[in-house]
């Protein structure tokens, strides 16, 4: 078993490199062009120092003297041979060096360009730490081998060489050729299979150590809030422990069959002394050609390594590419369509929800998926603003994340202006309809990049009238650089509610003609928050016409709706202005009223912004995510 897995190793290794050869043909042929004139020169260098041995240095030493005119020609010669040894050690490292290196690129965006295509879905299965070593390591560990292919080529093409020159030369000698290089072929054979799953399992753990520390970094709030240090330092010690086992035990491989690659080509060198000086007595060769042959095995002990290097890292080349292959050939994008709306239209648009049903894939194939939504219709005036409000797990997220198609319903259709939005462009989806979630991403870049996102015609004026709308203008003034001021990874110079706003801002900025707002305002002042959805609704000239669906919670905010949709586990309850839900509908009653009673029992106790909603979701520990109010 072990050998055939072995030999599948081998099989596979060789079809990756294959592959990389098919992609760069032309860097490939100059690589190993580099690599045949520095095998041919190796050859001829070794008959070259035999014929100055033999015809320049024993006569001297015979007649005790030396010729310079044959002194000078030896010198020239060899000079001009290590002239071209060196041309082709360039090509070929050249070569080898764009080739890899361009592949590397090529496929690190080939692997981003899919994360971008596969649905949200995907990314939920798979943890970002996963992700970013199957872009980072897994690409690099799936091209490490094509460093030394070429000269690995090259060096076929030398032994093949250097074989006839030895039967040319003499039968014994030629023998002594034929026992060496089988056997280190051999060698490296067995070095090879014993490798491989070595380097399968470390290429593994590094994955997982990476994701361990992403999911620590990026938790580190929740961790240190919660005093978790020691458990995520014992979780990451833990997986840390068993990689520096793994590749010890690369390591303890390569210190066993180093020195033995090393010492077979030397053996063959004496072998090669030994049975030369039998024949130099027998008048078979000439001091020259034994020579030739001792100094020919000296020099191929390096360039037959490289063969030695390419079988030691198809293993962890195999490993590699089946991680990256797995991304590439993973399954669930989102094709847009090719249907645009006008972009100079300035009404609001219109969305339409009708009997939508959504279920979220489950982690493995064999387990059911969790449905979530069921029989959900609606509609978005062109205009008006809808809340959306329910308990947790009601679905309300899931529809926002519907609305701007992060996610496609399993059945029924979500529209804008009437065109379902799986045929739209996503230009004109991006262009028609903002999102700002829950948890607010800030880049760690000045405030103007943040918003702006290098979007043409959002200029300095374009971001303070958005600034202005989200309520934000006031405190980026008073920072230190305005617009230029730096603020931090995931903005940790600004407290929860400034973050929020800042996103609000970067939706705005684009006028949209959609606004979706998904618990989007949670760590802002209540006034704050007033204002700014008094703000949108105001029909100032400065303001974007938009239609608003807004996740809500607070009664402030689902007053000021022009229709509340009621949601209880994925399904419309009721629908209605506030005061006809609070009067008819007692789920709905008790939710906004529990919250209202919570808030003002959180701000009577001197609570900033309150306490969490009862019905808050439950943040898992390792999640990263964290829940702040305004400063």
């Amino acid at each position: 078993m072990a050998s055939r897995a072995s030999r599948d190793v081998l099989r596979r290794g060789l079809s990756v490199l294959g592959l990389a050869i098919r992609e760069q043909p032309r860097i490939f042929a100059v690589a190993v062009a580099g690599s045949v004139v520095f095998g041919v020169m190796v050859i001829a260098s070794a008959y070259v120092v035999g014929a100055v041995v033999g015809d320049v240095v024993v006569p001297a030493i015979a007649r005790g003297s030396v010729a310079v005119g044959a002194l000078a020609l030896a010198a020239a010669a060899l000079f001009g041979l290590s002239v071209l040894r060196v041309v082709g050690i360039f090509g070929r490292r050249l070569g080898a060096g764009f080739m890899q290196f361009r592949l590397q690129a090529a496929y690190r965006r080939r692997v981003t360009r899919r994360y971008l295509d596969l649905p949200l879905s995907w990314h939920q299965r798979n943890a970002t730490g996963t992700l970013l070593s199957n872009a980072n390591s897994d690409v690099e560990a799936a091209w490490h081998p094509i460093a030394p292919l070429p000269f690995a080529v090259g060096t076929l093409v030398m032994l093949v060489g250097a074989i006839i020159s030895l039967f040319v030369t003499d039968w014994a000698l030629a023998l002594v050729g034929l026992a060496v290089f089988p056997a280190l072929f051999t060698l490296n054979v067995v070095y090879s299979r014993r490798m491989a799953p070595r380097q399968q399992r470390a290429q593994r753990l590094r994955a997982e150590v990476s994701g361990i520390a992403h999911e620590s970094f990026d938790g580190a709030l929740v961790v240190k809030t919660m005093g978790r240090e020691a458990q995520e330092t014992a979780r990451f010690a833990a997986r840390t422990g068993q990689l520096r086992d793994a590749l010890i035990s690369v390591g303890r491989l390569r210190g066993l069959f180093d020195p033995l690659l090393e010492t077979l080509p030397s053996l063959g060198t004496l072998a090669v002394l030994v049975v030369g000086a039998v024949r130099l007595r027998q008048g078979a060769i000439t001091v020259t050609e034994l020579v030739s042959v001792a100094f020919l095995f000296t020099v191929l002990a390096f360039p037959v390594r490289a063969i030695g290097w390419v079988l030691a890292e198809l293993p962890r080349s195999v490993a590699g590419w089946e991680r990256v292959r797995r991304v590439l050939d993973a399954t669930g994008e989102m094709p847009y369509g090719d249907v645009t709306l006008d972009p100079a239209d300035p009404r609001p648009a219109t969305l339409g929800f009708a009997d939508v049903h959504f279920a979220y894939e489950p982690a493995e194939a064999h387990l059911p998926g969790t449905q979530v939504l069921g029989e959900v219709t609606f509609t978005v005036p062109a205009g008006r603003t809808v809340a959306l409000v329910g308990p947790t797990g009601a679905g309300k997220s899931t529809i926002a994340s519907l609305a701007v198609r992060l996610v496609d319903a399993r059945s029924g259709t979500v529209t804008l202006d009437g065109v379902d939005v799986r045929r739209l462009t996503a230009g004109s989806l991006a262009g028609t309809v903002a999102l700002v979630a829950q948890v607010p991403f800030v880049f760690d870049d000045t405030v103007r990049a943040n918003i702006a996102l290098d979007r043409p015609g959002i200029g300095d004026e374009e971001v303070w009238a958005a600034l202005r709308l989200a309520e934000a203008d006031g405190f980026v003034a008073a920072l230190p650089d305005g617009l230029d001021t730096m603020v931090g990874e995931r903005g940790a110079s600004l407290s929860g509610g400034q973050r929020q706003r800042l996103t609000l801002a970067r939706a705005l900025a684009g006028r949209p003609r959609l606004l979706v707002l998904d618990d989007a305002t949670s760590a802002v002042d209540p006034r704050v928050e007033a204002a700014i959805l008094a703000g949108l609704r105001s029909g100032d000239p400065d303001t974007p016409a938009t239609s608003i669906l807004v996740v809500a919670y607070r009664r402030a905010t689902i007053a000021l709706a022009d229709e509340v949709i009621y949601l209880e586990q994925g399904r419309v309850v009721a629908r209605g202005t506030h005061p006809e839900l609070l009067a008819t509908v007692p789920g709905y009653a008790d939710l906004v009223t529990a919250y209202e009673q919570a808030e003002a029992e959180g701000e009577q106790a001197g609570g900033p912004g309150g306490p969490p909603r009862p019905y808050e979701p439950v943040i898992p520990l390792n999640s990263g995510l964290d829940v702040e109010v305004d400063r």
